[in-house]
Parts: structure tokens; C-alpha cells; sequence
């Protein structure tokens, strides 16, 4: 049987001399510690004070160096371990910071100008210091930015305002409304991340299919997952799948847009979204969020395939291109356009003002509806990608980016992104047995791409295939 005693004032005496060096003993303000040597401890009755000696042993000189020495060697770990839990909670509640960065020597082979372009699709250039993602900052792409500019959001790190100098400029008076909100915040680049999923990239993958989207267009994706888009392994090799994706631009819908986003995101685990409104002349921000991911993410992907999401793909046929043999580290493969002209209408969509863009032609640029593109290039593009001024035009701009590589994009048959024929509404357009034998055709809407990809899957026979891999 064990007996418990109350801790009187000359017990805790006993009780704080059992503690040992290791804990601290605390006194209240009814209890003043007026003990000079251990062994005893003043209580008090009545108002009077008396001093009752305890049977413990005297501690020695040696006794206290060594106390003394333990509560030393106690703090100091104690203050270690605080500095460093400081540090850890600072470092994951930072934002993604870049450090400059001093091109390596697969760059020094160009340099960047500074050319903006415009068309169907992709251009631009200016010099820049280039930036370097820090090697402490890998585990995670999300960046804060104070781009006040179109599509961002508070607490950035960097003060983006308008660029007040275009506005007396004779060329920017005269452009449309959406135009002139590029030009404006035209230098604002980084925005943050939404949605991520670095697991994508985990391990070996020979291909990662990015496709460009906009929240509002869930069925799109949905068609090319129940299709081309499935993830799957062929012939023991890795086919991963995302869609890039910015906000809502529809400022009454949004909220209820992004809720639906991250939906489907739960349900599906493969978007990749940004804080910056998904508009046409924010496409290039999209190029160089997911370049700047990928560099960050995927040190272990062969290839990628970047297309619309309006497009139909045959897997097989761009696994059968890319086992041909090797292509090389500059493999940039698509429906390549040379000698394409600036648009000078006002009323096209691509539009772009000699201010902006001066030359008579653009540098060659795949169509953005599909393309292949090396992944060893894709990392160098991302550095290029940060010291060329953005371009309205994403296909533009990487053709831009490919010119300061001095890498020529390969134009190649089976890729379409104007359709099988320049006539739309020509028949051929719709002609199962081409798209048998092609590797990207652009322009399909949900319905048609779920009846094309059945139709070619199914029990199709056609008099040949034609050879063009």
C-alpha cells in the first residue's frame, strides 16, 4: 500500500532536491527562497520565519562545476533548437525567390535581342539578366510576386505597376482595350502557383503530355481523358498527363469557376494552375509557369508533347515517331511556319503594332496546336525564356526563344494543326482513315474528338495507311 502524502512547504524541499540539475525549481511570492546553500529551506508560520536544516549531503565545489556545466550545455542546445525550428518555419513560409544567375555555356551561343512578334502564334525578345531557381527552393515552384498587373492577387513580393510611359505613346492610344493591358503590365512575369502536383514528374517518365486549357472548358479535358490523354504505360515506358491552367477572366463567375477547378482537380490530380487570368494574351505566361516548373520538377522526363485542347493525338503514332532513333537534344518537332509576316490589321486578333514588333518576318515557330519537344531543350528554353521580353503570341515568343538557341524547329506531315486541309469544310477534314495515319490534328470540339478517336479505335478498315513516321 502506498501512501500520499500533501507536499508541504519543508516536503518540496525534499521534492526539488530529487529533481536534479535538470529542472528548474520555481518559489511563489508566499514562499520566498531564502535558502544560501542546499540542503535547506525556509518556511514560515504565523509570520515568523525559521530555517529547518534537511539530512541531504552538502554538495562540494566539484558537485556545482558539474550542475553548472549541464544547465550550460542544456541551454545552448536549447537555444540551437529554437534557431533552427525559426529557420525551417521561415524557409517553408517563403516565397519561391530566384537568384541571378550567370548563363551556362550551352547559352553563350546566343544572345538575346529584344523583338516582340505576333501572328497565329509565338515570338519575343529583349535582354535581361537571366535567373536561376535556388537550390534550396526546389521542394516547391509556388512563388509570391506583387504583380498588380492583370490576373494577380496581394501579398507579392515585388512592386508590378502599370508602366505609366505608354501612355502618351502614339502607337498604344490607338490599341484595343485587352491589348493595351498587355503592354501595361507586360514586365509583370511571376505569379503564384494554385494548384500543383510535382508527384507527376516522380520518377522515370519518357513522355508528359501538357495540354493548354482554361477553367471553363472542363469538358475538353474530360474528352481527351477518356481518349488520347489516358495515362499509361507503352512498352514499359511512362506517359504522364496535366493541364496548364490560369483563373477564371469572368470576374462575376470566378469564385464559383475556381471551386468547380478545384473540384475536378481533386477527382482527377493532374492541373497545374497559376494566379494570373487565363486570356489570350496571357498564354505566354502560361509557356513560361510551366518551363519554370518542369525545371524545377522534372529531372528525369525524355520527352513532352505540348498541345490545345481542342486536338486529336495518336499516342501510338508519336511513340512510333519518337522510337525511330535518336533525335537529338535540340528535337523541336510540329506544323513549323517560315517566313510568317506581323499582322498589321487592327481588327485581327493578331494584331501587333510596329512599336512592338519591326521586322517583315517572324523567326520560324510551331503552331501552338501540338508539338514535341526535347526536355533537355526545355530547360535551356527556360532560361532563355526569362531574358525575352514577353510576347503576346505564346507560339511567337518560343519561336523567339528557339532563335536565341540557334535550334531551327522541324516541320513534319503527320502534324496538323490547321486541319487535314486548308478547305474547313472539306469532307477530308473528317476522313478517319487520315487521322489513322497522323499524329496531331487541331481543331476537334468534344463530340467530334469522342467520335473520331472511336471511329479510328474501333473496327476501321481502310485500303492503306500512308507511311509519313
Amino acid at each position: 500500500m502506498i501512501l500520499r502524502t500533501p507536499l508541504t512547504t519543508a516536503n518540496r524541499g525534499d521534492a526539488l532536491l530529487c529533481q536534479g540539475p535538470s529542472s528548474s525549481p520555481r518559489f511563489s511570492p508566499s514562499e520566498p527562497h531564502r535558502s544560501s546553500r542546499p540542503g535547506s529551506v525556509s518556511s514560515s508560520e504565523g509570520g515568523r520565519s525559521s530555517t529547518t536544516s534537511l539530512p541531504s549531503p552538502r554538495m562540494n565545489n566539484r558537485d556545482r562545476r558539474r550542475i553548472y556545466k549541464r544547465v550550460a550545455a542544456m541551454f545552448l542546445l536549447a537555444v540551437v533548437a529554437l534557431t533552427v525550428v525559426q529557420r525551417g518555419s521561415i524557409n517553408m513560409g517563403s516565397s519561391f525567390q530566384l537568384e541571378r544567375h550567370v548563363r551556362t555555356d550551352e547559352l553563350e551561343r546566343g544572345e538575346p535581342g529584344s523583338d516582340p512578334i505576333t501572328k497565329d502564334f509565338w515570338k519575343s525578345e529583349k535582354k535581361q539578366p537571366s535567373q536561376k531557381v535556388g537550390p534550396t527552393e526546389l521542394s516547391r515552384i509556388t512563388e509570391r510576386s506583387t504583380e498588380d498587373g492583370p490576373g494577380t492577387s496581394s501579398g507579392t513580393d515585388f512592386n508590378c505597376s502599370a508602366n505609366a510611359n505608354l501612355s502618351s505613346q502614339e502607337w498604344f492610344t490607338g490599341l484595343a482595350q485587352n491589348f493595351k493591358k498587355f503592354a501595361l503590365y507586360r514586365h509583370c512575369r511571376r505569379f503564384p502557383m494554385l494548384i500543383n502536383h510535382p508527384e507527376k514528374c516522380k520518377g522515370d517518365v519518357f513522355l508528359l503530355v501538357v495540354i493548354k486549357s482554361v477553367a471553363t472548358q472542363h469538358d475538353r479535358r474530360e474528352a481527351i481523358r477518356k481518349t488520347w490523354g489516358k495515362e499509361q504505360v507503352v512498352d514499359g515506358k511512362r506517359i504522364r498527363t496535366l493541364f496548364l491552367l490560369g483563373r477564371s477572366a469572368n470576374q462575376e463567375e470566378k469564385i464559383h469557376h475556381q471551386k468547380l477547378v478545384e473540384f475536378e482537380n481533386q477527382i482527377y490530380g493532374d492541373i497545374l494552375q497559376w494566379d494570373f487570368e487565363d486570356t489570350f494574351f496571357n498564354l505566354t505566361l502560361k509557356e513560361t509557369h510551366f518551363l519554370k516548373w518542369f525545371q524545377a520538377y522534372c529531372p528525369r522526363v525524355r520527352y513532352i508533347f505540348k498541345g490545345d485542347d481542342d486536338i486529336y493525338v495518336s499516342i501510338g503514332n508519336m511513340m512510333e515517331f519518337l522510337a525511330l532513333g535518336d533525335h537529338g537534344k535540340d528535337l523541336f518537332v510540329g506544323d513549323v511556319i517560315f517566313k510568317a509576316k506581323p499582322i498589321r490589321k487592327k481588327e485581327s486578333k493578331y494584331y501587333i503594332p510596329e512599336a512592338l514588333y519591326n521586322k517583315t518576318y517572324y523567326p520560324p515557330y510551331a503552331g501552338g496546336g501540338g508539338f514535341i519537344m526535347d526536355a533537355s531543350l526545355a530547360r535551356r528554353l527556360h532560361w532563355v525564356a526569362n531574358s525575352v521580353e514577353l510576347y503576346p503570341i505564346d507560339d511567337v515568343f518560343l519561336g523567339m526563344c528557339l532563335e536565341v538557341l540557334e535550334v531551327v524547329p522541324v516541320k513534319h506531315i503527320a502534324f496538323k494543326t490547321f486541319g487535314l486541309v486548308k478547305d474547313k469544310e472539306s469532307k477530308l477534314n473528317r476522313e478517319p482513315c487520315f487521322f489513322r495515319s497522323m499524329i496531331v490534328v487541331h481543331r476537334l470540339l468534344p463530340p467530334d474528338l469522342m467520335h473520331m478517336w472511336n471511329v479510328v479505335n474501333g473496327d476501321l478498315v481502310c485500303s492503306q495507311k500512308v507511311e509519313i513516321l
